[in-house]
C-alpha cells in the first residue's frame, strides 16, 4: 500500500471526528473528492430537481470530473488537514 494510501485512508477515519462540523460547500467538497478518488469519474445518472441532496453530491462529484486518482486523494488529504 502507498503512503498517499495510507494517508488518505487515514483522512477518511479523521474526517468522521473533526471537532467541528464543516459548513456545506466543504462537506460537498470533501464529498465529490472522496468519490473522485475512490470510484473516479462520475458516470451516474444527474438526479431530478425533487432530489436536491442527490444533485448537490452529484454536481459535486462531477466537478471533479478528470482528475487523477492520486490527485484526488492529496486534495483530499490537504482539506481534512487544514480542517483539524
Amino acid at each position: 500500500m502507498s503512503n498517499l494510501q495510507t494517508q488518505f485512508e487515514s483522512a477518511v477515519a479523521h474526517s468522521k471526528s473533526l471537532t467541528e462540523r464543516p459548513d456545506n460547500s466543504t462537506l460537498l467538497k470533501i464529498y465529490g473528492l472522496y468519490k473522485q478518488a475512490t470510484a473516479g469519474d462520475n458516470a451516474e445518472k444527474k438526479p431530478g430537481f425533487s432530489d436536491m441532496v442527490g444533485r448537490a453530491k452529484w454536481e459535486a462529484w462531477s466537478g471533479f470530473k478528470g482528475t487523477g486518482t492520486d490527485d484526488a486523494m492529496q486534495q483530499y488529504v490537504d482539506l481534512i488537514e487544514s480542517l483539524s
